[in-house]
């Protein structure tokens, strides 16, 4: 029994290793299409990133009456919401959103990141980090009722309201509701913020940018479902488009800017700024001041105690913001977009001024006229730079940083490029998310990082010269090459990501620098890049209708690179492993190979008639397929570029060996000359391999 028993056994372990060794491994390969990660396309959502026939989206309006009160710095404010209900469901409940409730007094937000003490720190910020007393900006919400003004049921969660309907909202059904609030302005200088004031001790005055300032709707879609994610500080908006009708009652001496078409010009400005104002609808080559500094320093002393009302109404907008100050200088041009003439504003006060008196506005048409050029023809009548010493943007408008920096006044270049880049940037996400709406809590890149690839077409027009610092891929080897454990994919929330600005806005910005300039080209790139962003204008577009978009629309499979750039953070590093020379000799019946020893890449002697051979084996140290750009240098000083494009890892991720033969004799050889692949490392990248100069590292590692 236990000869039996042994020989059980053994066949079991038999019988083990066979199936072990039968069993295969899943589809690693770096060309893998995407499918297993983008939704199934549907009736909404097509195959080739487009909306389908069944796409549908929701539709909210608002009517506001907006009192902001200066001495108080306070806003109240109440609203009629009507919202239409265009999905195929029924809805139970309406999610909307108070974002300014993450400056409650209870609010969790302070609690959720880590925080240390420094043994030295400004006053500023030493107030900031740890005030003594917790301000408190939240919503108070004063009612919430139905049309007929009877009272309607909610449920506050932190940033999110539920408005528990009596009865389903069915399809195709409207519902109207009122909203009346208060809250606290937050003096974004010293508490920080995306909206607020800033404070001028001089005469007592404030710079408002006041945004996010009234209870607003959740997106609802087939994506998602609500979008009623919390709001925690730095993830931004997912919003509905709508029509507004706003009055905003301010001061009677401020000059105020907002969303929307101005109803009541002659009412709000003075007979000298309307004329200045015709001027400029008929100026397109420099801005035309309309509030000068000198009239704008005159008021800001005299503080006027009476209000007046400034009357908008915005059609198809997603959103809503103003500014408004009694410093504010205005100037603005005309901008011609196609045909069409489009208005050019500035509002700043005259410690932003000759800086933005110089650029800001040009800075705006440039964004205009380069945007449009590549996306679609901006659809507003207007875009605002104002000068609120931030950097965020909404419909129309946007509020940007940048102040003369030197003794005399003036300012220097850094601030000046500084200043440039962040209107450009602003004014530039009037096009992604503020029109192509994509979902910011969720996917901040979509429009962070393809707007900071925009920025980077206009800042080139703007100046030639300009010093671009996010989105040439050599600008990102650092971040990509750094601690992988602080590193997240750009396919993450923004939320949870640790170096945000190079995630969000650095890496996919790059990514799209590198599909235009090396992988796709300008044409097939720019044909495809304006087609997603005509195809989703006033849309809700997803990671995979940019995906599929841009594939369908050129031609081109980029499964891998959407793979490897945006789900992993895998790093490019090509080299070369080894090169052998050979030399050929021809006979009428055979060739014969004849291989070079000697050192580096000369041969000892010329064999008659031949040509010149190498076999050259790539490696790949690095996660990324990319391309493999590959520069020759022959000996009489020529030189000869070959690309191999990404498909060639596709057999092996590894290492490959390709044939290059030449009628000249090659001296050296070079990966990716003008970096243009993000190569975290160059020192394989040259064969033979380039001595290092001691005295280039040690002044390298001294500027580090």
């Amino acid at each position: 029994m236990k000869k039996i028993g042994i020989f059980l056994f053994s066949l079991v372990l038999i019988t083990n290793s066979f199936a072990q060794a039968k069993q295969g491994h899943t589809n690693q390969n770096k060309f893998k299409q995407l499918k297993q990660e983008l939704p199934t396309p549907n009736a909404e959502r097509t195959a080739s990133g487009a909306p389908g026939k069944a796409y549908t989206q929701q539709k909210v309006d608002y009517v506001m009456d907006i009192i902001l009160d200066d001495d108080k710095t306070k806003i109240t404010g109440s609203e009629i919401i009507t919202y239409h209900n265009n999905s195929a469901d029924d809805l139970s409940y309406l999610w909307v959103q108070l974002d300014q409730n993450m400056r409650a007094a209870d609010s969790k937000t302070p609690d959720i990141s880590p925080s240390s003490i420094s043994k030295k720190m400004s006053i500023r910020r030493f107030k900031r980090n740890f005030p003594e007393e917790r301000f408190d900006g939240g919503f108070n919400i004063m009612s919430v009722t139905n049309k007929d003004g009877s009272k309607l049921s909610y449920t506050l969660n932190q940033t999110m309201m539920r408005i528990n309907l009596v009865k389903p909202l069915a399809s195709g059904e409207t519902f109207k509701f009122n909203i009346k609030w208060w809250y606290n302005i937050n003096n974004h200088r010293t508490q920080g913020g995306r909206s607020g004031y800033e404070h001028f001790t001089e005469n007592g005055n404030n710079n408002y940018v006041i945004a996010q300032f009234y209870p607003r709707l959740c997106v609802y879609d087939n994506v998602e479902g609500w979008q009623n994610d919390q709001f925690w500080g730095r993830s931004e908006f997912a919003l509905e488009f709508g029509d507004f009708t706003v009055n905003i009652t301010v001061p009677e001496d401020h000059m105020l800017g907002a969303t929307g078409v101005l109803q009541n010009e002659k009412e709000v400005l003075s007979r000298k700024e309307l004329k200045r104002l015709a001027k400029a609808r008929q100026t397109f080559d420099s801005p035309v001041i309309i509030r000068t500094q000198e009239e704008a320093e005159k008021i800001e002393k005299a503080r006027s105690k009476k209000t007046k009302t400034w009357k908008f109404v915005a059609k198809n907008v997603r959103d809503y913001a103003f500014a408004t100050s009694r410093k504010f200088i205005w100037d603005a041009m005309a901008v011609d977009i196609n045909g069409k003439t489009v208005m050019a504003y500035s509002l700043y006060s005259k410690e932003a001024n000759p800086l933005y008196g110089d650029h800001s506005t040009k800075a705006v048409a440039q964004t205009l006229k380069t945007y449009s050029k590549y996306t679609f023809d901006y659809p507003y009548h207007k875009a605002i730079s104002v000068d609120g010493q931030m950097g965020m943007e909404y419909p129309q408008i946007c509020f940007n940083p940048g102040r003369p920096d030197l003794p005399n006044g003036g300012y220097s270049d850094r601030m000046k490029y500084r200043m440039i880049k962040v209107t450009i940037h602003e004014v530039g996400h009037n096009y992604f998310p503020m029109i192509v709406n994509s979902d910011e809590r969720q996917w901040t890149w979509m429009d962070e990082g393809l707007n900071s690839y925009m920025e980077m077409l206009a800042e080139l027009a703007y100046d030639p010269n300009f010093p671009i610092t996010r989105g040439y891929p050599k600008n990102i080897i650092k971040y990509m090459g750094g601690d992988q454990s602080k590193i997240a994919p750009i396919m993450s929330k923004g939320d949870n990501v640790y170096s945000f600005g190079s995630n969000a806005y650095g890496k996919p910005a790059t990514a799209l620098w590198i599909l235009r300039e090396t992988i796709m080209g300008k044409e097939l790139f720019d044909h495809a890049f304006r087609t997603y962003s005509q195809r989703w204008m006033f849309k809700h577009p997803s990671p995979a209708d940019f995906f599929r978009t841009m594939e369908d629309a050129s031609g081109v499979d980029l499964d891998w690179f959407w793979r490897g750039w945006f789900y992993t953070t895998d790093v490019t590093d090509i080299g070369i492993k080894g090169v052998k020379k050979y030399q050929t000799n021809s006979t009428d019946s055979s060739v014969e190979f004849i291989e070079d020893t000697s050192e580096g890449l000369g041969f000892t002697k010329k064999v008659e008639n031949s040509k010149y051979h190498y076999e050259i084996t790539y490696n790949k140290p690095g996660g990324l397929v990319m391309p493999i750009i590959i520069e020759f240098t022959y000996k009489d000083g020529t030189k000869e570029r070959k690309t191999y494009p990404a498909q060639i890892w596709r057999y092996n991720d590894r290492e490959v060996t390709k044939v290059f033969s030449s009628s000249k004799e090659v001296e050296s050889m070079k990966i990716d000359p003008d970096l243009e692949t993000a190569d975290v490392d160059i020192s394989n990248n040259s064969f033979p391999k380039e001595k290092s100069n001691k005295f280039e590292k040690f002044k390298k590692n001294i500027k580090g």
